[in-house]
This record gives C-alpha cells, sequence and structure tokens, in this order.
C-alpha cells in the first residue's frame, strides 16, 4: 500500500455566503502545496445553516458541486467535504468524495444533530459510504456520527482483510466540546485500526457558537498530529501505508472482534 497525504483545510466559513466561501477556499489552496485528499469543514460553502430552502441545491444543478469538481480536476486532488442537498421533497447534509476525473461518491450523515435541531430540517442517511482511492479504502463521516461507534466499526473480511483503512470526518464542532473532538478521534482510530482524520472549522457563527479548529490526524496507535487552534490555514500529513499494515499484523486486534 503507498502512502497517502491528507490536507486538512481549517476555514473560517462565512455565514450563508457562498461566493465569500469560494474565494476564502481558493485563497487557502492556491497558497499551499495540496495532497492527495484535501478536506474542508462541514457545510463547506455555507456554514452549518439550516436554512435549507434557500440554501439547498440538488445535485444536477448544485453550484457547490461544480466548484469542488472544478477544483478536484483542476488541482489534480480528491475532496470531501459536505452540502446542503435537495434530493426529491428531502434535504441532506450530504457528504461528497470528489476525484479528480469528476467521479463523486457521497454519503448522507447518518446521525442528525438534534441538540441545534438538524433532525427538524434534514433528513438522516441509512447507509454507510466507503470509496477506494490510491489504493486505501475510505470510510467517510459527517461531524456528530463521531460520537457512535457503532455505525464505522471496522472488521475483518473472509479474506482477513480490513474493511477500511482511514475514516475521514469534516465538522463544524463548538469550542465548548473540543475535548470530546479529541478524545473521540483518537478512540475511533484505536478501536478500528485506521488512521483517521478530521477537519474542524474556526471562527464563529450567528448561533453564538465559537469554533477552535482542532484539525488532526490520528494514526492506528493513537499519536496525534493537530494543526495550530483557532488559525485559518491548510496543514498536510502523511499516512504511511506499510505502517499501518505491519501494526495491523503485529496486533491483530481487529479479528477478535464480535458482532
Amino acid at each position: 500500500m503507498q502512502n497517502l497525504t491528507i490536507s486538512l483545510v481549517q476555514a473560517d466559513q462565512k455565514w450563508e455566503d457562498k461566493t465569500a466561501n469560494f474565494l476564502n477556499y481558493e485563497r487557502l489552496l492556491d497558497a499551499n502545496e495540496l495532497g492527495d485528499v484535501v478536506l474542508l469543514p462541514e457545510m463547506f460553502h455555507t456554514g452549518f445553516s439550516m436554512n435549507t430552502e434557500l440554501l439547498g441545491e440538488t445535485m444536477e444543478e448544485s453550484q457547490g458541486l461544480q466548484w469542488l469538481k472544478e477544483n478536484a480536476k483542476r488541482r489534480n486532488i480528491a475532496i470531501y467535504t459536505s452540502l446542503i442537498i435537495k434530493d426529491g421533497e428531502h434535504y441532506f447534509n450530504r457528504g461528497v468524495f470528489v476525484e479528480p476525473d469528476g467521479k463523486t461518491t457521497t454519503y448522507d450523515k447518518r446521525k442528525t444533530f438534534g441538540l441545534a435541531g438538524e433532525d427538524n430540517f434534514y433528513s438522516s442517511g441509512k447507509e454507510k459510504s466507503v470509496v477506494n482511492f490510491k489504493g486505501w479504502n475510505i470510510f467517510l463521516q459527517i461531524c456528530y456520527d463521531l460520537r457512535f461507534p457503532e455505525i464505522c466499526r471496522n472488521q475483518l473480511d473472509e479474506n482477513g482483510v480490513a474493511n477500511y483503512d482511514l475514516l475521514l470526518y469534516v465538522a463544524n464542532w463548538p469550542e465548548t466540546r473540543s475535548l470530546h473532538w479529541n478524545t473521540l478521534l483518537q478512540a475511533r482510530a484505536i478501536e478500528n485500526q485506521c488512521y483517521v482524520a478530521g477537519v474542524n472549522r474556526v471562527g464563529s457563527a450567528p448561533n453564538n457558537l465559537s469554533y477552535s479548529g482542532n484539525s488532526q490526524v490520528v494514526d492506528l496507535l493513537g499519536n496525534v498530529q493537530a494543526m495550530e487552534p483557532h488559525k485559518e490555514g491548510l496543514v498536510s500529513f502523511e499516512l504511511n501505508g506499510s505502517i499501518l499494515t505491519e501494526t495491523r499484523q503485529k496486533l491483530p486486534f481487529l479479528k477478535d472482534a464480535q458482532f
């Protein structure tokens, strides 16, 4: 398995202003060398808004999805983030993993955040989503999903191969619960014997919440490489495929899991 480089974009999202967010991401992406996969915060071009009727887009006409596809192609990267999508009569907080050739894998957030009323405006997804990119099996998740280990439990197939190698979380996670964010990212990496990458926004929003970022990558032993909190920026981290394989062989914990 080859190494994979993840770039985390820790941005101060402009509230419900798609154009301003596009310009800000362009600035951050232009100023840095990019890895194989780039993560942008949850609801990347609107902020964590419940204003679904105004901001929601269909997949076919999505300005946000088009921007992601254009940047993935032009920069030769994959991008993972989420956005507000209208699908029939329902709205979803939909994760999109966009590859350089335009191929798009979707994931609808399974755990809508009742504390903020997300469940009143968005339908919950029902299915997990794993994408293979550059030889890595990547499990897609969004923010509040992090609190529920049962929906992302890694396991071995009949050939003894793990279902996935990397967990991705894109988030708008408030600073007041940053201890939970940091702790749960480590827990998901250790219990699933995988890498975990989590990107979170910085700044503040009209909901009177502040966001510290704390974007980070965690390896399968729980070692953390984190970005500086409260600061916009882009930092890249290399994930070592050989270390992942060797550590799973030395510590074969997944085979003892029961379901």
